[in-house]
């Protein structure tokens, strides 16, 4: 018998599964209801963890203006960055829209 471990030490490891759902088939996605409801609960578990992260280095961000002070736009550019990026085609209805509309405007540069 394999000794009882405290869940609060180092060892202790939740697994969480991570992928989506091996037996839905994006081709006919009707065809099994059960895996096309837990691919959509995949793709909504991934939407809040995008969604959270944002959050997370926003608050971070929020915290390095407040310490920083006049300096925040040169010591808290690497946060803008990674909240940019996080922020980048994350939120709600915004899956099915082209890429190009989440990403910042391109300039076009017009030769005379």
């Amino acid at each position: 018998q394999s000794p009882r471990r405290d869940p609060s030490t180092p060892e202790a490891k939740v697994e969480f599964d991570e992928r989506p759902p091996d037996d839905f088939d994006p081709k006919n996605p009707y065809g099994d209801p059960v895996a096309m409801l837990e691919y959509r609960e995949h793709l909504v578990r991934e939407k809040w963890i995008q969604i959270e992260t944002a959050k997370i280095i926003r608050d971070r961000l929020r915290w390095c203006y407040r310490i920083e002070g006049v300096n925040h736009h040169q010591k808290c550019r690497h946060l803008v960055d990674q909240y940019l990026e996080s922020t980048r085609g994350v939120g709600w209805g915004k899956d099915h829209r082209p890429a190009d509309l989440h990403e910042p405007k391109k300039v076009v540069e017009v030769e005379d």
